[in-house]
């Protein structure tokens, strides 16, 4: 395990303290938790830019072409100003 150093403002560590508290955790804890849910966030943006990039537009017509044209169900229904392109 590494240590690190880092300044927050007094503001962010006295919130961090109170939110780690209430979540039963320490700081390091939370600010382990906080970095390791970012960094997750940053991996799935990339993973899903490789996979859109192996994308192809004639397969997403192909399966588009598969959607039956049918009114949506009850309750799926787009607004009324949404229909008009508003």
């Amino acid at each position: 395990m590494t240590a690190l150093t880092i300044r927050l403002p007094n503001s962010v560590h006295e919130s961090i303290k109170l939110l780690a508290r209430k979540d039963g955790i320490s700081v390091n804890q939370f600010i382990a938790s906080a970095a390791a849910e970012k960094m997750a966030s940053f991996q799935t943006l990339d993973y899903l830019r490789q996979e859109a990039a192996l994308g192809k537009r004639e397969d997403f017509e192909k399966f588009l072409k598969l959607v039956p044209d049918a009114p949506p169900l009850a309750g799926d229904e787009l607004p009324a100003a949404k229909k008009r392109g508003k």
